[in-house]
């Protein structure tokens, strides 16, 4: 079957032979994809709303694949019972949303072996939620689809160390495996920055607000700098 880019990615991180939990599953695309693929038993795709709990049904079915994903609603991992899953999934979210699903999940997380996650917002502050909540970053990947970027990490519990900002920022294995999709995508950033830093610098307004905005801007543009001299030195 064909899927996004994005939900291949998410979807290869799995670990082959798990029990998957898909929350937020939408059309189920990821469980179904990963059984066809012979890549795992069994999975429950679970959704907090019914709608798409059904498109999901629906689709499964199409497949012929009911007697292996089962569908449930549940509001985060609210019905997922103890040692019914050895992967959970969560993709397509918010990152501040996925903080709130894994704090009302972290007793059964506890027996999860790896999540894959894949916020679409503020990944600085997810990472830094992980950490918080003694978990490690494993594995990372990051595409480019239809001109939107993405990435997705295997989170381990109980694997955590130290990361420095620019690692929070951008991802510690996306750095260390000197990824190229995150080299161009420092390369934008740097460029839309400098652009908005040019305007104010043009515009010669001097407020507390302005002033604010520029060293905001000075700080991430160092940042980006060090993040792209850091893949550099890994080359």
């Amino acid at each position: 079957m064909q899927i996004s880019n994005r939900l291949r990615a998410v979807a290869s991180m799995v670990t082959q032979g798990n029990r998957v939990a898909d929350i937020g599953c939408d059309h189920a695309f990821v469980p179904i994809y990963l059984i066809r693929e012979g890549r795992i038993p069994s999975a429950i795709a679970m959704d907090v709303n019914s709608g798409p709990l059904l498109r999901a049904r629906d689709h499964i079915d199409s497949y012929g694949l009911s007697e292996y994903i089962e569908t449930r609603l549940s509001n985060g991992l609210s019905a997922l019972g103890a040692g019914e899953a050895d992967t959970v999934i969560i993709a397509g979210m918010g990152g501040p949303m996925m903080q709130e699903i894994l704090c009302d999940g972290k007793e059964i997380l506890r027996e999860i072996p790896e999540m894959i996650l894949q916020p679409q917002s503020d990944l600085e502050g997810f990472r830094r939620f992980l950490a918080r909540n003694g978990y490690g970053i494993t594995q990372e990947h990051m595409i480019l689809e239809d001109g939107k970027y993405y990435q997705m990490m295997r989170a381990v519990h109980g694997e955590v160390y130290e990361l420095d900002e620019m690692q929070y920022r951008f991802g510690p294995v996306l750095l260390a495996e000197k990824n190229p999709i995150l080299a161009r995508f420092l390369e934008r950033e740097s460029i839309l920055k400098r652009k908005i830093l040019s305007r104010l610098e043009e515009e010669g307004i001097r407020t507390d607000e302005s002033e604010r905005r520029r060293e905001e801007l000075l700080n991430e543009l160092f940042v980006i700098k060090e993040a792209q001299n850091a893949l550099r030195e890994y080359n």
